[in-house]
């Protein structure tokens, strides 16, 4: 279908188009937009940051409650990618973690204050600091290879905390 067909039933449409086309460019207007090439200088003086408070050891949590935060702070990490990742092996591996291991996953989770981090460093884009490279940091990053290639779209239900 040509144009003068689809917009024959309206007239002002049709007209207004073809003014917008044969008009030529105001030369009060750049031919290019933004700052491609030419970008100020940024003083990041706009950059907020929040400072967190550090990460503290809990020696006398029982373990079913540590297990129980840790998966709820799997869940809710702020951003989609670190949700599913930690909430899934999270749900396949806090109820075999020795204490020990628990202690080290929740200091990885709670001690970085950017997420991204945690998922550059669970999928190998960045290299692992010394301090977080350990047992849980290779079973996450093996988790991370999906050898299975298992779908991982959403969260795992919470009935599967109830189940004997």
């Amino acid at each position: 279908l040509s144009i003068t067909t689809r917009f024959s039933y309206c007239p002002t449409l049709l007209s207004l188009s073809r003014r917008a086309l044969r008009a030529p460019r105001p030369s009060s207007l750049p031919a290019r937009r933004g700052y491609r090439e030419r970008s100020p200088a940024d003083s990041r003086k706009d950059l907020l940051e929040i400072p967190l408070p550090p990460w503290q050891e809990r020696p006398g949590e029982p373990l079913q409650a540590k297990r129980a935060r840790l998966l709820y702070e799997s869940r809710k990490r702020g951003m989609l990618e670190n949700c599913l990742l930690l909430s899934l092996f999270a749900k396949e591996n806090l109820n075999s973690m020795t204490e020990r291991q628990l202690n080290l996953y929740d200091r990885l989770i709670n001690e970085p204050s950017n997420d991204w981090d945690i998922y550059y460093w669970a999928t190998e884009a960045m290299p692992t600091p010394e301090v977080f490279e350990n047992d849980v940091m290779v079973m996450l990053r093996e988790f991370t290879k999906n050898k299975n290639k298992e779908q991982r779209l959403r969260q795992p239900d919470l009935e599967y905390l109830f189940e004997p």
